[in-house]
């Protein structure tokens, strides 16, 4: 098999089966592992999958800017939010990640919920305005205007004095051994703050991040609360999730 070939197959097993291990493919194409392992290096290094410990794993698309975003999966997104506000009761303290999908959540708040509501992005802060009986918190920093969220170490420094009942996390990716992911290093150092921070942390996802990774680590599986996810999501692809102790709930 000519390496162009393995590589195109290598990439279709990724899109398959969100994984690629290399000596099960050494096998399977009587090539030896270090020529697998060559081709997934060159492959990484092309920024067309990453390389993890026996073998890798599909990167994640670049995710569009947020003006873009709000445009897809709506349907989708309200079917999360939907299953999110069942999560929370009135006079808890909620803190709302940046994104979409957050975005949606508070459009299904009920108006009259009395809540504390923190965050760090400016545009879920406005998203708040008609909701009268809700406290809203703005955490300051820097933006990273990809997200609109303050990030550095002003927001880390407010975040490092809260206690929120639950924090609603945002992530570009997920994948079941290498958890959740995204795509800025400071970024994802606030979300992982705020998860330890919270007492129940709660992850919304579309089926379009399931078993992909990102640059950049938020957080192992195990440490959710619990992942959000539409029914149509495949069981064979959740029990992934689930031997990895994720609670999934789906919406």
């Amino acid at each position: 098999m000519l390496t162009e070939q393995r590589r195109r197959q290598i990439l279709d097993m990724l899109k398959r089966d969100g994984r690629a291990v290399a000596g099960e493919l050494a096998r399977l194409w009587g090539v030896s592992e270090d020529t697998i392992r060559r081709d997934m290096r060159d492959m990484a290094s092309a920024g067309l999958l990453k390389r993890v410990h026996g073998g890798a794993l599909p990167v994640a698309a670049p995710l569009p800017g947020l003006s873009t975003r709000r445009g897809l999966a709506t349907e989708e997104k309200r079917r999360l939010a939907v299953a999110a506000v069942q999560l929370i009761a009135p006079e808890q303290v909620i803190f709302l990640d940046g994104g979409t999908t957050t975005a949606e959540i508070v459009r299904h708040i009920p108006r009259d919920m009395a809540l504390t509501v923190i965050t760090h992005a400016p545009t879920i802060a406005a998203e708040l305005e008609a909701h009268g009986a809700v406290d809203v918190v703005l955490i300051g920093g820097r933006i990273y205007k990809h997200s609109m969220v303050s990030v550095g170490p002003t927001a880390l420094a407010a975040i490092e004095r809260l206690r929120p009942d639950v924090f609603f996390l945002g992530a570009t990716a997920a994948h079941a051994s290498d958890g959740l992911t995204t795509g800025d290093f400071e970024e994802a150092a606030i979300k992982r703050r705020i998860l330890e921070r919270s007492l129940a942390t709660y992850c919304p996802l579309t089926l379009d991040k399931l078993d992909s990774v990102s640059p950049f680590g938020i957080a192992a599986i195990p440490e959710l609360t619990g992942m959000i996810v539409v029914s149509e999501a495949e069981d064979t692809v959740l029990e992934g999730y689930r031997s990895r102790g994720a609670n999934v709930i789906l919406a």
